[in-house]
């Protein structure tokens, strides 16, 4: 159900630190980042979270024949975040807000 991108080292320019490590969220043909994290343990927790709440609704998601989400982990930099982005709900999956 879910992926964890190979490790890479991703610099954004502050005093040598590691990136941020996203949470992505895929749902058809649509990805989004739901969260952001500063360490890739907190992100793998956040998707293990995610893909519980996935489970528990499953069923649900089967019978509206909504897509189901699909979780992954990747380095990002604070640069390529859209502009306008803000967190994706845990359960917005359930009101459409995927896309």
């Amino acid at each position: 159900m879910s992926d964890v991108v190979p490790f890479q080292r991703v610099r954004d320019g502050r005093s040598g630190e590691d990136g941020l490590w996203a949470v992505m969220a895929e749902a058809g043909r649509t990805s989004r980042i739901a969260e952001i994290f500063p360490n890739r343990d907190a992100a793998l927790a956040d998707r293990a979270w995610r893909e519980q709440q996935v489970k528990a609704y499953a069923h649900f998601l089967r019978s509206t024949r909504q897509p189901i989400p699909r979780y992954s982990v990747a380095p990002i930099r604070r640069t390529d975040l859209p502009k306008s982005w803000t967190p994706l709900p845990a359960l917005g999956f359930l009101r459409s807000r995927l896309s």
